[in-house]
């Protein structure tokens, strides 16, 4: 338990708060039937989102409800992005580099509050990294459009979790809490811009084996010889069943049955 929090000065929140809020409206104007103050909204909500997913679960008064200035440069940065977005994506590597640090920012806040209030080590990272996050899923909820956070792309919630354990090991050890809060920053924004820098991703899932996909294909061919010329052949080994050598063999007539492939009779082709 922390006996303090990462604090920093209200100008360095401000413009945490406004780059997502700038980055925020500058993705929704892109979009199609959505006006100026569904735009703005939007841009708002990635702004201060995260903040208040992080007071929500930790049940305590919003910090962005506390302080005017907080509405008012996520609302003003809303409405530069949705303006100006041509002239902002000359500076995209700036843009890119702040919102770099304001989730290294959001992560050490939301982790050291949570430490703070005696939240355990693993809640605690988890509320750090949807601090950190929680801008951009609300701006994909209120889009609706599938959350970019949960599918293949540059790290960033990595780059997060990774800065907000660097945290904790680093107060593990006895080190002051706005050392340890400098420490995530850095970490987080050098592997945030690592990762846009070299395209670096999580792999994709795999739901499937290797020999499902395998099965998978063979009863596809199966089925579009079957259309094509309404004989269908089955392979030795069903789905389910396993050689007793343990080997694959490849598809082939089944052996139960007389001389030449089992067939079926032609049935509708498509």
């Amino acid at each position: 338990m922390l006996d303090e929090t990462f604090r920093t000065p209200l100008p360095v929140d401000l413009i945490a708060v406004g780059v997502g809020s700038l980055q925020g409206a500058m993705f929704a104007a892109g979009f199609k039937r959505i006006d100026l103050l569904g735009v703005a909204i939007i841009g708002i909500a990635s702004g201060i989102g995260g903040g208040i997913l992080r007071d929500v679960l930790l049940g305590v008064p919003l910090a962005a409800f506390s302080e005017n200035l907080y509405l008012v440069v996520a609302t003003g940065a809303a409405f530069i992005g949705m303006l100006l977005p041509r002239l902002l994506q000359k500076v995209d590597p700036v843009i890119t580099a702040l919102d770099a640090l304001s989730i290294g920012l959001f992560g050490a806040i939301g982790t050291t509050k949570a430490l703070s209030m005696g939240l355990p080590v693993v809640p605690s990272l988890f509320i750090g990294t949807v601090s950190a996050v929680g801008g951009g899923v609300l701006r994909d909820l209120m889009l609706n459009i599938p959350i970019a956070l949960m599918h293949v792309g540059s790290l960033y919630a990595v780059a997060s979790l990774v800065g907000v354990s660097v945290l904790i090991a680093l107060l593990a050890f006895g080190v002051p809490v706005f050392a340890a809060g400098i420490a995530c920053v850095i970490v987080t924004a050098v592997l945030r811009l690592l990762a846009v820098r070299f395209g670096w991703s999580l792999p994709e899932q795999r739901a499937l084996s290797r020999l499902r996909l395998r099965r998978q294909r063979q009863v596809e061919e199966v089925i579009e010889e079957a259309l094509h010329t309404g004989t269908i052949t089955l392979p030795i080994t069903l789905i389910g069943e396993v050689p007793p050598d343990g080997e694959e063999r490849p598809p082939g007539p089944d052996q139960n049955a007389p001389d030449g492939p089992s067939s079926a009779p032609p049935g509708r082709r498509g």
